[in-house]
């Protein structure tokens, strides 16, 4: 009976040299153009379509250089990541260290930061170029359990020559991404690795569930920040007419005055001093305050002519929307669901329902509670220029929409069926 790419997973755990044996069969059919005994993992597959796409050797070891140490310091002082070490230590290394594991932590940009665990596998992972300032994103080394989180936005786990880089293939790595719970940006990527004899399924779950613990950490400190904000604020606030808020360096309200409260909102980028346009407030005054900022609404809105959005999807990972010809230009980086929700109402300018969101999203109509919740935090930033019943980019925009030069890369970890379906229409290169 054939095995399925799971089946071979599960397998490894009770016959690792024949599961490593059997995988490196499917990557060479895969390589030369042959038939596999096993179809790979679909995850696993589309990242070695991404590799063969972009040039990614499989027989050579590539190793960028290793950030200098002095960068590397100044990467971990300005990384968020160092509030969570923390309790990433605490859910993982106790475990990782008696199994024979290693535990890395790199940011953004695939360059490790922290690496700590077993000193025999520690010594190994040297000779892989697994080092404190290396470069390990997909597109340099190839599918590994750092950079193909990355770019999925999912946890990975990746074993023997599942690595599309065949000097890897003695090595398994199971990675979660960790993502600011303020924006949904990437701020990098957790890994647990080691030999192949210590691989195991279930590393995966364990993974992704310290992760989460690490985010929800995350989100503590950032209820934290706005407490302290909002002791500075109210003082503020109480001596002033009209409408005012203050918010945090990113645009997340503390406190408010004379008017509904905001959950956040779209500060200039770089925020700084003056008077500016903002989204929903529309003119208005912002002074620095404490950690924050203070915003005061002018009383007559500024008037705006036409208005150019630019929903940019040509970069990997790198999501935006541009509101241009207002009254101040402003970008802000967009989460995977926003990235997708925007394309849709970009492609279907006369809108779509909840239930037709839905549809298209997830496939089932019935999830307008999902869509309903995530179109409200789009219009927190994009309101000005979205309507709804049904949501749609209002008439005086201009909307432009980037793609990707290769079809195949429009928002690659999207499972969302219409999404897929635009994929297979657009042109290929």
């Amino acid at each position: 009976m054939a095995l399925s790419p799971t089946d071979v997973t599960r397998f490894a755990v009770v016959d690792t040299a024949r599961a490593a044996r059997m995988l490196s069969e499917v990557r060479s059919a895969r390589l030369s153009g042959g038939r596999a005994p096993v179809a790979p993992r679909p995850v696993i597959e589309q990242s070695w379509e991404r590799m063969l796409r972009s040039g990614v050797d499989p027989e050579r070891d590539f190793r960028s250089g290793l950030l200098p140490l002095d960068e590397v310091r100044r990467r971990r002082e300005a990384s968020p990541l160092r509030h969570v070490l923390p309790v990433l230590r605490e859910g993982l290394l106790s475990v990782a260290d008696v199994a024979d594991h290693i535990m890395v932590v790199a940011d953004d940009e695939g360059r490790l930061l922290w690496r700590e665990g077993s000193a025999r596998v520690l010594r190994k992972a040297d000779g892989l170029g697994f080092e404190i300032g290396a470069d390990w994103r997909e597109e340099v080394v190839g599918t590994n359990g750092v950079g193909t989180p990355a770019v999925t936005r999912r946890p990975v786990q990746v074993f023997a020559s599942e690595h599309f880089v065949r000097s890897q293939a003695t090595w398994t790595c199971a990675g979660a991404p960790l993502t600011d719970p303020r924006s949904g940006r990437l701020l990098g990527v957790v890994d647990v690795s080691g030999p192949l004899e210590t691989m195991h399924p279930a590393t995966l779950a364990w993974v992704g569930s310290v992760a989460k613990l690490a985010e929800a950490r995350l989100r503590e400190l950032h209820v934290r920040s706005l407490e302290r904000l909002r002791a500075v604020a109210a003082p503020v606030l109480a001596r002033l007419d009209g409408r005012a808020l203050v918010t945090d360096r990113d645009g997340w309200t503390a406190a408010v005055t004379g008017m509904p409260y905001l959950e956040r909102v779209v500060l200039p980028k770089p925020p700084t001093a003056g008077t500016r346009w903002l989204p929903v407030l529309g003119a208005c005054t912002v002074e620095p305050l404490g950690e924050g900022w203070l915003v005061r609404a002018a009383e007559e809105p500024v008037p705006r002519g036409a208005v150019r959005i630019v929903l940019d999807l040509g970069q990997p990972r790198r999501w935006s929307v541009r509101v241009l010809g207002g009254a101040e230009d402003w970008v802000r980086e967009l989460s995977p669901r926003h990235a997708e929700l925007l394309y849709l109402l970009a492609v279907h300018r006369a809108g779509r329902s909840a239930a037709g969101l839905a549809e298209d999203v997830f496939g089932d109509r019935a999830r307008t509670v999902t869509v309903r919740a995530e179109m409200s935090r789009v219009r927190r930033y994009l309101g000005a220029y979205l309507e709804h019943r049904p949501y749609r980019f209002c008439t005086h925009a201009g909307v432009e929409v980037v793609l990707p030069d290769d079809p195949r890369d429009l928002l690659p970890h999207s499972a969302a069926p219409a999404v897929a379906a635009h994929r297979s229409t657009l042109p290929a290169p």
